[in-house]
């Protein structure tokens, strides 16, 4: 791994508990990693602790084969030693500096030319190739985001790292920078690893996620699986709509399946044990819930929000059991109106039945 995290433990002076507790993680070359999580949850702090700006309280951080922090052995090399990138929520950029000045910040100790070649590179990588001479309260949000982009790959950096780098801007240009900064990174095999609160952005740029909650690392995977086969309880509650229906394991001629109030659900890959009697609950997601009115499970309307080409139809099926459906939009019932619903699943999900 480029950048391993070997059960790493952060915890402030005045703090009762750890605000990263035994996380471990790791990054392979050109890869971009996201955490994610509720706030408070550590993931900034995590990213401060792999940047050296926190002392670990525990574990060890290596970094391209060399420790740069280990908390037993009281190795911590300083910040400014590491040759990490930082790009900030509010761009950090200098306002008395003109947009290559703030560029060619990091660049000391290379001759003016090269300087005035690596801008211009950078610049070009941004799209903002005739911008150098602008300063940054003359650029739009998107615009000096790019900026401090360029401005935290110019040195090529080990590792950049981000936190929360597009939650100030509105929500079409956030998309669409996520993507831009995404091809950026995989066209300089940049080893990255940031912040956000927005699964979507996450989803948009990384190639693998991890989950936080209470300073720990819940699961670290592709979004596919992080959706689809959740880790733990929290993980599937998180990420993505859905809810918990119960439901009992039962085994027959065909294997092992799950009785649902939808009926009967089976996974042709995997179908996780719940634990003891079969008791247990089973992840219902929005997009596994299908609008069938030839089907015989009912389920009545009970809010609905429009999504433009689809609502999120809140439902409560005959049993009492809630659950949640994307339809299309043109599917425009009423609440209270009781229409035909069916599972069509291709992963099961079951978690131990809560005891109350």
């Amino acid at each position: 791994m480029y950048l391993h995290l070997d059960q790493i433990s952060v915890q402030y002076a005045a703090a009762a508990r750890p605000a990263v507790q035994h996380v471990s993680l790791g990054l392979r070359r050109g890869q971009v990693g996201a955490l994610i999580g509720p706030s408070g949850c550590g993931k900034t702090s995590l990213l401060r602790a792999v940047a050296g700006l926190e002392r670990l309280k525990s574990g060890k951080v290596v970094l391209d084969q060399r420790t740069v922090s280990d908390a037993a052995l009281g190795v911590h090399v300083d910040a400014e030693a590491r040759r990490i990138g930082m790009v900030f929520q509010d761009y950090a950029l200098f306002p008395h500096m003109t947009v290559a000045q703030n560029i060619a910040f990091g660049l000391h100790g290379q001759s003016a030319a090269a300087q005035r070649e690596r801008v211009a590179q950078m610049l070009d990588l941004v799209g903002l190739g005739g911008a150098a001479k602008r300063y940054p309260h003359q650029l739009s949000g998107g615009q000096q985001q790019r900026i401090a982009l360029a401005r935290a790959l110019a040195p090529q950096p080990s590792l950049l790292l981000m936190d929360e780098p597009f939650s100030s801007l509105d929500i079409d240009l956030r998309e669409r920078l996520a993507q831009e900064v995404r091809a950026i990174l995989k066209q300089t095999g940049t080893t990255a690893l940031f912040v956000t609160h927005d699964q979507l952005e996450a989803f948009a740029v990384a190639d693998v996620i991890g989950v936080m909650n209470h300073g720990q690392l819940e699961q670290w995977d592709e979004a596919y699986a992080l959706y689809h086969r959740p880790a733990t309880r929290f993980v599937a509650s998180f990420v993505g709509h859905g809810v918990f229906a119960q439901a009992e394991l039962v085994v027959g001629a065909d294997g092992p399946q799950v009785r649902t109030p939808l009926g009967l659900l089976s996974d042709p890959i995997e179908c996780p044990l719940p634990g003891n009697d079969g008791l247990c609950e089973v992840l219902l997601r929005a997009d596994d819930i299908v609008h069938d009115d030839d089907s015989p499970v009912r389920a009545q309307i009970q809010a609905k929000a429009f999504r433009g080409s689809e609502f999120l139809y809140t439902l409560k099926l005959a049993s009492g059991e809630q659950v949640l459906a994307h339809v299309p939009s043109h599917h425009d019932h009423a609440i209270g109106e009781w229409i035909g619903v069916r599972a069509e699943m291709d992963h099961v999900v079951t978690f131990p039945r809560l005891v109350a």
